[in-house]
């Protein structure tokens, strides 16, 4: 598959070096010769220096025999003209990466198909709901849901006083409590496990499961934790990431915003309903005490800085905020999110990736979830004719060691399923997968 890219940032980058791994052929268009570089000495693809809304620079880049075409620059007008461009040249699908949220209304997508465009993504919107699922889902740091939540991925660090620290994986299975849960993946030491019967939970190991709806508390039972209620947020900050994360929260939740620009404080508070806003300095820790921040179950640090939205939400932390959430534009933090001492660590370009994704792949692939600071994939395939998956058990389809078969939603069921499973038609198949085996899956699935 030949895959064109204008725009070599945080979001472009992560599009590329995930594809690479699958022996894509990609073209990376940006008009940042440094950036390019950096990308083609890192990376197995090929650049084009320019300007992607340029004709010339677009056949340059062989546009015409593109099966995908992702225009993900930070300039909004940029995308969409090299979008349009890149379609009428002949690229097979063209996306686009926009802010302005009157486009994201499903009865505007008709003015972009119209325009050749197949999809328009915002990384802004996209990062606002994983926001919204975290502060609902207080408990976990990471949450997936899939088909409305019949299935749920949930992650969580384990400290030394849980009661699954020390055991072995197959030791687990005799607890009443497993029959709708597994463990499917470990992050320890910054690397990612697949686990396996003989595979000791470890302190301090940042762990993934999987269950039903009903078995979500029995994870927090198993784990010794209580479910703390949400009632109040603080958010930082006054860009459009901290507008649509408090337009998504104000009918739920008692927000308040802290942001430290007078006249965007006015402006915002035009906007929301619901929301308290506060111009005031959110590095004045005083400043956010005196509005409330030690009754806060919740704190958002959405600031255009990385390092103070760290800080303050550790802060927040050791002021007694149950659950802190810090958006971070470096890709590197990411890594080291489940170690940090801040409970869920976001990049909005990563987000968008990771939605980016699930066009990309062959298949049957119905949903892709990325997860943050973890090199895996959480892959929903949807079985569609019968083949030699639907002929032999799970143990008997040389499924790859890098991916593990988390769960299966059959029509209303669902089933967490072990070796003796077998697939049939129209199964829905949560698939949980480390790079190395992206080739594997996508011809047992194809």
């Amino acid at each position: 598959m030949n895959i064109v890219i204008a725009g070599a940032g945080d979001m472009g980058y992560h599009l590329a070096e995930q594809l690479s791994y699958e022996n894509q052929d990609i073209i990376l268009i940006d008009v940042d010769k440094d950036v390019l570089d950096n990308a083609s000495s890192h990376l197995d693809v090929m650049t084009v220096l320019g300007d992607s809304t340029s004709l010339e620079v677009l056949k340059n880049a062989n546009v015409k025999d593109a099966s995908m075409f992702m225009a993900v620059t930070t300039s909004e007008k940029t995308n969409i003209v090299a979008a349009v461009l890149a379609k009428q040249l002949g690229a097979k699908r063209v996306i686009a990466r926009v802010r302005n949220h009157d486009y994201l209304i499903p009865e505007h997508d008709v003015y972009f198909k119209n325009l050749g465009i197949d999809n328009i993504i915002s990384p802004t919107m996209l990062c606002s709901g994983e926001i919204y699922r975290m502060i609902k889902n207080s408990t976990f740091t990471d949450v997936f849901e899939f088909e409305g939540g019949k299935l749920n991925v949930v992650g969580i660090t384990l400290d030394q006083y849980c009661s699954l620290v020390n055991k072995k994986i197959a030791d687990m299975r005799n607890d009443s409590l497993f029959e709708d849960i597994r463990i499917i993946a470990i992050v320890r030491d910054q690397m990612t496990i697949i686990p396996r019967g003989n595979t000791i939970i470890r302190n301090n190991d940042h762990v993934f499961f999987i269950s039903n709806k009903k078995a979500v508390s029995s994870i927090i039972e198993l784990l010794g934790q209580q479910m703390v209620k949400i009632s109040n947020v603080m958010i930082i900050g006054g860009d459009d990431m901290a507008l649509t994360t408090a337009l998504k929260l104000e009918n739920e939740y008692r927000v308040t915003l802290v942001h430290k620009d007078k006249e965007r404080c006015k402006w915002l508070s035009e906007r929301l309903n619901n929301t308290l806003v506060i111009n005031g300095d959110y590095k004045n820790i005083d400043l956010l005490i005196e509005e409330g921040l030690e009754q806060m179950e919740a704190f958002i640090s959405l600031t255009e800085s990385s390092e103070t939205n760290i800080i303050t939400s550790l802060t927040a932390k050791n002021h007694g905020v149950y659950k802190t959430i810090a958006h971070v534009d470096t890709r590197e933090y990411i890594h080291i999110s489940h170690s940090i001492g801040v409970d869920s660590l976001i990049n909005k370009k990563l987000v968008a990736a990771n939605q980016v994704t699930r066009y990309l792949r062959k298949g049957t692939v119905e949903a892709v979830s990325g997860i943050y600071g973890v090199d895996a994939e959480i892959i929903q395939y949807v079985i569609t004719k019968n083949n030699r998956v639907t002929k032999n058990s799970l143990k008997d389809l040389h499924f790859p060691d890098t991916a593990i078969v988390a769960g299966v939603i059959r029509g209303e069921e669902v089933y967490i399923p072990d070796g003796d499973f077998t697939l049939q038609m129209d199964d829905k198949v949560i698939v949980l997968a480390l790079p190395a085996a992206k080739i594997a899956l996508e011809k047992l699935f194809h």
